[in-house]
């Protein structure tokens, strides 16, 4: 990605590098074990960059007061377990005695410092704009004993804090590998996709959904979008089908306050760009616990639209193995219960069948496709969720903007 620094341009050996990943992973609600580490082995190739430096690792779980909220130790045994390399595990983040244990490192030593986020500075606090999060203590400590600064937090580049922005005029800031595979992939589906291009849009955020429908279309970069899931189901509903008060107020509900805002793209849509969409044409409903298909003409309904139907899925294929690249983000249907995975499974076995660029954005989708075992079937496979869609929809990034801002201060040097 241009207008970036690079650590091509860096001799990394014997430097300091405060490295920011985002390794936030599901645990288990009974014990807090880690139930999937596909994260932290994303950051792989960035560390064996780093393999003489002395680097201390900067990560968050969760927030508090959530039930997933932990300490950063098993996350630093499981990666140390990954790369094959000792990793120390600091239960702190920058009090005196942690910054002269980063002092006292070497070559090749790698601290994992704890949650970032038990620090005020950086989960609390409200920052009027990411240039505010360079006066911290966090960031004034870290950075008197540092050289470098590199990032792999895509998943969090639409945030602003302390450890996330804050470094972008006291050190160097760089993207790491995975973040630049992140920026270079998810920039060709948004400024030069092969055509024909399709994007699949689904899952329960119907809104974040639809502004990306509407940035694709606007840059002239689209040729068709389907709309599965619940963004199908309000979609279908904008064009005049009854989905029953059931289905309808579950949307609504979801979206509270931008539900007005995004019924008004919704209809924008389907009156103006009619042409491009892909729409719903069966569903599946479950009906004592069974999943029962429905045609559009047999609305409403008063059960729950859980999946598209199979008519929907037979018109969709042509369309995807005819594409040149497919940008997918957000499941067709409620996947995890009994009987409604279909959608999404067939949908991802037809991606996973083209040779197309393939562009799976994150969130859901991206940890279905990891769960499958099929991440190297696919072109690139999202760490990030709401990141993704913020640059999917064209909005600003505070990390990006950092890493930006940071390359002109430092480029000369």
């Amino acid at each position: 990605m241009q207008g970036v620094l690079s650590l091509d341009a860096y001799d990394l050996e014997g430097q300091t590098v405060l490295y920011r990943v985002d390794v936030n992973s599901p645990l288990n609600p009974v014990d807090k074990t880690l139930l999937d580490d596909s994260r932290l082995r994303t950051i792989k190739s960035t560390l064996e960059l780093l393999s003489n430096s002395k680097v201390v690792i900067l990560a968050h779980q969760s927030r508090p007061g959530k039930d997933d909220f932990s300490d950063m130790s098993q996350h630093s045994d499981r990666l140390s377990q990954i790369i094959n390399r000792a990793i120390t595990f600091i239960p702190d983040i920058c009090s005196d005695s942690t910054i002269s244990k980063i002092r006292e490192m070497t070559n090749g030593d790698i601290l994992f410092l704890d949650n970032m986020r038990i620090h005020d500075e950086e989960y609390g606090k409200k920052y009027a704009n990411w240039q505010d999060t360079e006066n911290s203590e966090i960031v004034s400590k870290l950075s008197s004993v540092a050289d470098l600064y590199v990032t792999d937090a895509f998943a969090a580049a639409h945030r602003s804090s302390p450890t996330l922005t804050g470094f972008t005029n006291k050190l160097p800031c760089i993207p790491g590998n995975l973040m630049m595979a992140e920026l270079s992939n998810l920039k060709i589906a948004i400024d030069d996709p092969p055509r024909p291009y399709l994007a699949i849009l689904g899952g329960a955020k119907a809104d974040d959904s639809l502004k990306v429908a509407l940035n694709l279309i606007h840059r002239n970069v689209i040729d068709k979008i389907a709309f599965v899931g619940v963004v199908g189901n309000l979609m279908i509903w904008a064009k005049g089908y009854d989905i029953g008060a059931r289905n309808k107020d579950f949307i609504t509900n979801s979206l509270g306050n931008s539900f007005d805002k995004t019924w008004k793209i919704a209809q924008l849509l389907i009156d103006q760009h009619l042409d491009l969409l892909i729409l719903p044409s069966d569903l599946a409903v479950e009906i004592n616990e069974e999943r029962v298909p429905m045609k559009l003409d047999e609305l409403p309904t008063e059960y729950p639209i859980y999946d598209v139907g199979i008519q929907s899925l037979m018109d969709l294929r042509p369309i995807i193995l005819n594409s040149k690249c497919i940008l997918w983000n957000g499941p067709a249907s409620f996947f995890e219960r009994t009987g409604f995975a279909f959608g999404t499974i067939e949908i991802l076995n037809m991606c996973i069948e083209t040779d197309a660029l393939t562009i799976i954005g994150g969130g859901h989708t991206s940890a279905l496709v990891s769960s499958r075992g099929v991440s190297d079937k696919v072109t690139h496979n999202s760490t990030g969720g709401g990141s993704t869609m913020c640059l999917l929809s064209g909005e600003k990034m505070p990390v990006i903007e950092s890493l930006i801002s940071s390359a002109l201060k430092f480029s000369n040097d």
